[in-house]
């Protein structure tokens, strides 16, 4: 037993002893090290990250720049701090260190047209939005990506699959629809349907928002240019990522429509025959349902000293919040680019792709449309009869929205190929010729039928009707230009010149409709099994277009001294062939200038500001966009059909004028900015104020048939003004060695206002827009007017004065649009005024992005302030007349007079304001480094949520309406798609090589 407790005693001696030897050993490894971080003026940095190399083991340095850390021996330090160089030195007591600042904001590569610049060079308007910064979520153009990230560029997205976002860039510069989007321009080149990038493939986005930036793409850059840069390729590195994501959609509110309860309870209170189906559906639930969506992108790059390659496939599917609408796409883009003639020459080559089918819904006006039917069919009506069939609304123009839904249904293919070539020839040091081609071919094939089943009215009745029609066009962009610079001392000289080519033929196609079919089975297929191919009245022509030409000649200097000053002019001189022959060439200046403040020597000992630079610049811009080969040019048509001797004739005459002095409308822009640099450039940001004025604006005018050959003649008259003032400032608010916090703000204001509408040979009082064709008004329906001295989006109705007596009353205004202190309950024309503006006054976006260790949180949110909105729904499902049409009400409907037949007029009753504040996005994120033997560099799962809750008083769906057009601000229940709440998870993986990095 003693042998035993001395065995004891003794093993527990020398483990004490070995435990002694290892912490000594360890105590022996550690090395406590001090000192201090200074800038290079030798004032102490407060904040500064100091980390052990290779460990998570640091501190970050006090007030007085000094840090104290015990690390092993032979360790090395890492020293970070924002707007300043890192540096890695030996580990060491009493060590000083300084830490260059790194102008890595002021040196950022800008991407301007046909080149690029230092920000710090840069003398016009222009935002970078990065990858990592633009909007996370489910979608499909890249423009609801720029959502609130860009001042003065007001964009309108929807949660349709099928539709894009609306945008316009500081106020509107047109007045034609479908001519009003920015220009934009992928990879260099000009023109590119959006569609066909992906948004995992974008690197970054630069928004030319002046004229001095966008004058150099001449006619069709009034609305603003926007430049994408798509990823490549990386030398000596071969990169496999994948990022895949899905998400689901929920509608973010329903209408607050009667109950068949509530309708029969109603209609008993006040003695009213109710046309009552007997059922009670809530068919809001019928049509919409959870969307379920998913998105998987592969992309794979990488080269050797001379080559680099990138190939990349993205597939989306996407359902849309109402059955039945939905979207695939499938995207390729591939680029080669290889050196040649020692490195002299490079050369690249890429092929595009993209197909895409979408699924839709009717949308029509006078009922036709599912959005519209959901929201109107009586809830007493059953889905199906007795029979099986579905069951149908009483009167005209009342449909079952299920029946619209599975009866009328309707697919829109789209194909689109671009190949493009690029080269660059080094010919003497600075000097690069550069020559760009790009061909691109597209197809559209609309298919859609409507069964013998259908409702609607005029086509329910023809025993199956199949309607398809196909375009295809192609185009071609042929650019060269040369880039030189040099510097001389303090001078700095860069010049560009080029020339460019475009041809397009567009629309080329032909369509059919058919009808009276013995069953539904064949839908749109074999249209020849039909018995009745209907005349060439439903036929859809050809739109060839044989020669849309233009060609340009441009050029651009910049100069600047000593970093300080710099002066940069450009022109183009662009002539195209849709244009009248009097005014087939226009010319585009612009001239800008900027000082670097903060580059003088009285400001060289000033602990203020890091960067103050004062820009300012006058430049003209065009807008071409929208016109074919015939825009100038009287045309003819089929008018009309007569009888002769039993059998049909088509007439044919005039359908257009001709125009030879119609050119494009001409925006010129004066823009001032100021940017600025507080504390080493960890806050940042701009001012910019601009007065942008659009000449020779196009509309149709009357003109006399006994002049020329049709009524109506497309003129250049109009005139536009608008003014703002843009904020953006970026702070990095905290920096230490877990915890980052970053925040940008950007704020907007513009005005806009219609000069002129009419000169002394053209005018015109068909001015008004916005008819929400809402029930109960049968003429005058339209809530806006283009007013010279207002603004686009203005409202010009009715005032409502109250209900009186059961009927809703309305002021009468006396020829000066003061009110007489009378009412009426049958206003006239006069009695209109302007009630509200559909401008907003302010547009805000805010990005908050924190990091700890590995995890990442973004909150982006967004706000629109002082604008109206027409709530055109409201007005229609409150309208007496759709109660006794036996269609529903919304509930506040049920608190009205039942006999009030003018309580749906056009009125700022049903003007709200539609200011609005929304958490647009909220996105975690952790990041997994080196997993599975490093096979894998880096995995981030993610998960997002857009659109999670909006702060406002409007009383809609939704304050988000769109905000571009002519007609803005207006709330249309046929069209407008309503928007969802999203949430999204996803995972993105960097694969390696099975080396560690």
């Amino acid at each position: 037993m003693q042998k035993i407790l001395n065995l004891k005693q003794g093993t527990q001696k020398a483990m004490f002893f070995v435990f002694f030897l290892l912490c000594s050993t360890v105590m022996l490894a550690q090395n406590k090290v001090s000192g201090t971080v200074l800038d290079a003026t030798g004032e102490p940095l407060i904040g500064v990250s100091v980390l052990e190399t290779g460990t998570n083991n640091g501190v970050v340095t006090d007030f007085n720049g000094d840090f104290t850390l015990t690390v092993k021996q032979g360790a090395k330090l890492t020293f970070s701090y924002v707007g300043y160089t890192s540096k890695t030195l030996a580990a060491a007591n009493g060590m000083k260190v300084t830490l260059e600042e790194d102008n890595k904001v002021l040196n950022e590569v800008v991407v301007v047209g046909y080149g690029t610049m230092r920000r710090k060079d840069v003398t016009s308007s222009i935002t970078t939005v990065k990858a990592e910064d633009l909007n996370r979520g489910v979608f499909t153009d890249p423009g609801q990506m720029l959502q609130g990230k860009v001042p003065g560029l007001v964009i309108s997205s929807t949660a349709d699959p099928n539709g894009g976002a609306t945008i316009t860039l500081r106020g509107a510069s047109t007045l034609r629809s479908g001519a009003m989007s920015p220009y934009y321009v992928i990879d260099g080149i000009p023109g590119v349907d959006p569609s066909t990038v992906a948004p995992d493939d974008i690197e970054s986005i630069d928004v030319l928002r002046d004229a001095t930036a966008t004058a150099i793409y001449g006619s069709k850059a009034a609305n603003g240019v926007i430049i994408i840069t798509t990823k490549k390729g990386a030398e000596e590195k071969t990169n496999v990522t994948y990022n895949g994501y899905v998400a689901i959609d929920n509608i973010l509110k329903k209408y607050d429509v009667a109950t068949a309860a509530e309708l029969r309870d109603y209609a008993s209170k006040n003695g009213i025959a109710l046309k009552d189906g007997g059922a009670s559906t809530n068919w809001q639930d019928e049509v919409l349902r959870t969307g379920i969506s998913h998105n998987h992108n592969l992309s794979i790059s990488g080269g050797n000293g001379r080559t680099s390659y990138m190939v990349s496939g993205n597939l989306m599917k996407r359902q849309g919040v109402i059955k039945e609408t939905g979207m695939d796409r499938f995207n390729v883009r591939s680029l080669i680019s290889t050196k040649l003639l020692k490195d002299r020459l490079n050369i690249s080559m890429g092929l595009n792709s993209m197909y895409g089918k979408h699924f839709g819904v009717p949308t029509g006006d006078k009922g036709a449309s599912v959005l519209d039917a959901m929201n109107y069919f009586s809830p007493t009506n059953p889905i199906k009869n007795a029979d099986g069939s579905w069951s149908t609304g009483a009167g005209s123009k009342n449909y079952n929205p299920l029946s619209l839904m599975y009866e009328d249904t309707s697919e829109t293919i789209w194909k689109r190929n671009q190949f493009i070539g690029k080269a660059t020839l080094e010919i003497l040091k600075g000097l690069l010729w550069n020559v760009n081609y790009s061909w691109s071919n597209y197809q559209s094939t609309y298919s859609g039928y409507n069964t013998r089943n259908s409702q609607i009215e005029g086509i329910g009745n023809k025993n199956g009707q199949a309607s398809r029609n196909t375009y295809f066009g192609h185009e071609q962009t042929f650019e060269t230009y040369l880039n030189y610079g040099f510097t001389a001392g303090k001078h700095k000289v860069d010049l560009m010149a080029g020339y460019s080519w475009e041809q397009k033929k567009n629309n080329d196609g032909f369509g059919l409709t058919v009808e009276g079919y013995y069953n539904d089975n064949l839908k749109w297929y074999n249209m020849s099994y039909a018995q009745t191919i209907l005349g060439v009245q439903n036929s859809v022509a050809s739109g060839y277009v044989e020669n849309v030409k233009n060609i340009s000649f441009y050029g651009r200097a910049n100069y600047s001294f000593d970093g300080r000053y710099m002066l940069q002019a450009t022109i183009r001189r662009d002539g195209s062939s849709v244009f009248g022959k009097n005014n087939r060439w226009g010319t585009f200046p612009s001239i800008s200038g900027a000082w670097n403040i903060t580059e003088e020597a009285f400001m060289k000992n000033q602990n203020i500001f890091s960067n103050l630079k004062l820009r300012a610049g006058y430049g003209v811009s065009g807008n071409a966009m929208g016109f074919d080969v015939y825009s100038s040019y009287v045309t003819y048509g089929a008018t009309g059909t007569f009888v002769y001797d039993g059998k049909t004739y088509r007439t044919y005459g005039a359908t257009k004028n001709a125009n030879p002095d119609l050119k494009w409308e001409t925006t010129s822009m004066l823009n001032v900015g100021l940017d600025f640099g507080f504390m080493k450039n960890r806050i940042n940001g701009t001012i910019e104020v601009y007065n942008k004025k659009t000449k020779d604006l196009i509309w149709g005018y009357p003109v006399p048939t006994t002049q020329y050959v049709y009524g109506w003649m497309d003129a250049n008259v109009g005139e536009m003004t608008n003014k703002g003032i843009e904020f953006t400032i970026n702070i990095d608010a905290i920096r230490t060695k877990d915890f980052n916090w970053m925040t940008t703000i950007n704020l907007s204001h513009n005005k806009n206002t219609v000069d002129k509408m009419q000169n002394d040979q053209f005018h015109t009082t068909n001015l008004t827009q916005g008819d929400p064709d809402v029930a109960g008004v049968s003429a005058n329906g339209w809530t806006q007017r283009i007013m010279e001295g207002e603004s686009i989006g203005t409202f010009y109705t009715y005032l409502y004065a109250g209900t009186i007596n059961g009927r809703s009353e309305y002021y009468v205004l006396d020829e000066n649009g003061n009110k007489t202190g009378e009412t009426t309950n049958n206003p006239s024309i006069k009695d209109r005024a302007i009630t509200g503006c559909a401008q907003p006054k302010l547009t805000a976006g805010w990005n908050n992005s924190l990091s700890y260790k590995n995890w990442n949180l973004n909150a982006f949110i967004t706000g629109v302030f002082g604008n109206d909105v027409y709530d055109s729904p409201r007005a229609h499902y409150t309208s007496a007349q759709m109660f006794s049409d036996g269609k529903n009400v919304l509930k506040e409907f049920l608190s009205n007079p039942a006999g009030d037949a003018s309580g749906s007029l056009p009125s700022d009753r049903f003007i709200e304001k539609g200011t609005y504040v929304r958490l647009q996005s909220l996105s975690l994120s952790y990041t997994f480094r080196n997993c599975f033997n490093n096979w894998i560099q880096d995995l981030t799962l993610y998960g997002t949520a857009n659109n999670l809750l909006t702060i406002t008083n409007y009383k809609g769906l939704d304050p988000e309406v769109n905000l571009g057009g002519i007609d803005p601000g207006i709330d249309y229940r046929w069209s407008r798609y309503p928007h969802a709440r999203t949430f999204m998870v996803g995972v993105k993986i960097n694969f390696g090589d099975g080396k560690k990095k």
